[in-house]
């Protein structure tokens, strides 16, 4: 039995031998009937090469002598521009530079046959091509059509071709303009299983992650860095699929966006910090606060079309924005508070006692108020004029003389008129007094009536204008912190989100 084995594998091995023989013999007559054209190509090495791999290709055949190998497709991908990124429609429109090489074991020569050409250029419609294409397309991209293949005399196809990618991206613009978006570019075979068609990576995914040597790094958007992923899946646990995922990470320039929206609107903030310095028992400061709020809202208004739209989220620049506006109202609303407070004090009753302890006896020594003796040395000193005026007139009132008659003097009683008359150091009469003084007695009184209801006011205006500087010292400082705080917080998060 072990010598008919042995014979039946001897009787095999000389028909193999034999097949390879004639074979070879048919390819020599191939390659010589096709030498012996005549014309114009009789000398054209590559026209006879063209013919010889052509002659009986099946380029709607799978291109392997073992329908149980698997062709692995080697693929490479370069970005070479960032064209437009589309927020509100979450669309990431790209330029790469997309290569893929197979193995066609129909396409195999000898370099000695045909003059020692060891590559050659054919139709890309006359072979077999593999079916990878990206699941993330949504629209026909603009491609330039390349109708040639690279193949090399050991069967090697190269593929080369640019593209227009026009794929679906989720963008995150929470920190725009500091933005960095992750986009993905799936290649996959739509139809072949791993086990007829394999992908891998042409380079190492080192030498992708790295490589920008093609991209062209003068738009909005900068390169980070290519990752890969190979991955196989099945959709119904039977079938697998393999897809090879690169990760395309761009990172926005956020220099156009500071210059354009964040350095305006902090000027802004800026002169309603500076605008607490004027003083606030002028008019001026309400009519500058709604300057600046009415030249914020045509800011806000003019950069609405730059931020981006999406429907999912708001970046965080429109809440800095928001919130500053916010901040401006609230401005507003103390300045008017405080000008309420120092204006028309003839209409409000004299300041409560405990607003005197909390604000003008407390409030300084907590705060380190230094300018409280300031403001009390300034009034003091009106207080003195106002004397100095009231004496003034006393004295004036005294020395006048009037021919008209006043109401009040009439209801004064003669106890009232020997009182001024000792106030003015004239001795008291006790005969009728002559008109000449009693007019002068009757101005000299409503005079010292004026002039102390006055005092009474000017007393309730001091107080208040006292009580008004001390709280808008205060509500400057708490501006101040809650504006320091709130940059200072932005600016962190911005620097942590530029530096990741």
């Amino acid at each position: 039995m072990d010598m008919e084995d042995m014979g039946f594998r001897h009787l095999v091995d000389l028909v193999r031998a034999a097949d390879r023989l004639s074979q070879g013999a048919s390819r020599a007559c191939t390659v010589k009937k096709l030498s012996s054209n005549s014309g114009r190509f009789a000398n054209a090495t590559l026209v006879r090469l063209s013919e010889f791999l052509s002659a009986g290709y099946k380029k709607g055949v799978r291109p392997v002598k073992d329908w149980r190998t698997s062709t692995i497709v080697a693929i490479d991908l370069m970005v070479y521009s960032i064209l437009n990124v589309d927020e509100k429609n979450q669309v990431l429109t790209t330029y790469v530079w997309y290569r893929q090489s197979w193995t066609d074991e129909f396409l195999v020569w000898n370099p000695e046959d045909f003059d020692e050409v060891k590559q050659v250029s054919i139709p890309t419609a006359n072979v077999w091509v593999p079916d990878i294409l990206i699941n993330e397309f949504v629209d026909v991209g603009k491609s330039p059509d390349i109708p040639y293949v690279y193949v090399t005399h050991d069967g090697l196809v190269r593929n080369y071709k640019p593209i227009q990618v026009v794929t679906a991206c989720t963008l995150n613009i929470y920190n725009f303009p500091f933005d960095v978006q992750k986009c993905s570019l799936t290649f996959q075979s739509w139809l072949h299983t791993i086990d007829d068609i394999n992908i891998t990576l042409m380079r190492s995914p080192e030498e992708l992650s790295e490589d920008k040597s093609v991209f062209m790094n003068q738009g909005e958007w900068e390169l980070l860095h290519i990752l890969s992923k190979y991955k196989s899946f099945s959709v119904d646990n039977d079938d697998y699929y393999a897809e090879m995922k690169f990760h395309v990470v761009i990172r926005r320039r956020p220099l156009f966006y500071t210059v354009n929206l964040l350095l305006p609107s902090i000027f802004l903030m800026v002169m309603d910090i500076v605008g607490f310095y004027l003083p606030p028992d002028s008019g001026e400061r309400v009519s500058f606060k709604i300057t600046l709020l009415l030249g914020y809202s045509v800011f806000l208004i003019i950069v609405s079309d730059t931020l981006p739209a999406t429907a999912i989220g708001t970046p965080l620049i429109g809440v800095y924005f928001v919130v500053c506006m916010a901040l401006l109202v609230i401005s507003l609303t103390e300045t008017v508070l405080i000008v309420r407070l120092v204006h028309k004090q003839d209409l409000q009753p004299p300041v409560p006692h405990w607003v005197k302890y909390l604000v003008l006896e407390r409030a300084p020594v907590l705060f380190c108020i230094h300018k409280k003796h300031r403001l009390c040395s300034r009034l003091s000193s009106q207080a003195s004029d106002m004397e100095h005026y009231k004496d003034n007139n006393y004295g004036a009132a005294a020395q006048c003389t009037i021919h008209h008659t006043c109401e009040i003097g009439r209801r004064l009683s003669q106890h009232e008129r020997e009182g001024d008359l000792l106030r003015l150091g004239l001795p008291p009469s006790r005969d009728p007094t002559p008109p000449v003084m009693d007019n002068i007695l009757q101005e000299v009184t409503a005079i010292r009536h004026f002039l102390e209801k006055r005092d009474r006011c000017r007393e309730v205006a001091k107080e208040w204008l006292q009580v008004g500087y001390v709280l808008d010292v205060l509500l400057f400082r708490v501006y101040l912190v809650a504006v320091v705080a709130y940059s200072i917080t932005l600016g962190t998060l911005w620097s942590v989100w530029q530096v990741a």
